[in-house]
């Protein structure tokens, strides 16, 4: 496409409006992940699957297939396991960006300021989504140095001495101690 062109000016215009009253370096109000603590305990799937079918069902369905819009072209809601979901290897399949996205997003009405579950049964349903089959993914090359992989990036090999189990479900301030981070 031509930089003059009437469909470039249009697509500035457009991108340069969508920043008006965003300070430059800054972020739009509400945009990115709610900030939460880290689970004094273990996240837990079964807690997680109750609360899934009390509110995450009528969205997402009773086996995480997702649904379909009328024409059955695109999802309304997206799968959340199962061969259509996201893989192993995904953002969403670290439990603390998961468990984020929950709070501020789900059930439908939730918000980034006004959150309808609370920080404890956001991390336990995001506990139960993801200890369900999905796509795998090659992952061995993402992370040659396996200091820096996250805390909850849940597959091995670590540089410490906490298992698989206790890197995807936690608790996670011991891992946290251990590399001598800050909890978020």
């Amino acid at each position: 496409m031509d930089n003059d062109s009437r469909e470039m000016r249009a697509m500035v215009t457009y991108i340069q409006w969508l920043g008006s009253g965003v300070v430059k370096g800054g972020a739009p109000k509400g945009a990115g992940l709610v900030k939460m603590e880290t689970l004094d305990r273990a996240a837990d799937p079964l807690k997680g699957k109750a609360l899934y079918e009390s509110q995450c069902v009528v969205c997402h369905g009773q086996n995480g297939e997702g649904l379909k819009v009328a024409d059955g072209t695109e999802y309304q809601f997206p799968p959340l396991w199962g061969s259509n979901s996201y893989n192993h290897g995904a953002g969403l399949y670290r439990l603390s960006t998961f468990a984020q996205f929950i709070r501020a997003n789900m059930p439908l009405g939730a918000t980034h300021d006004n959150p309808i579950l609370s920080e404890e049964d956001s991390w336990d349903v995001a506990a139960y989504v993801n200890s369900l089959p999905r796509p795998r993914k090659d992952l061995s090359g993402d992370w040659p140095d396996i200091s820096l992989k996250p805390i909850d990036h849940p597959f091995g090999p670590y540089s410490d001495p906490f298992g698989e189990v206790q890197h995807k479900f936690g608790p996670f301030e011991p891992i946290k101690k251990f590399y001598g981070r800050k909890s978020k």
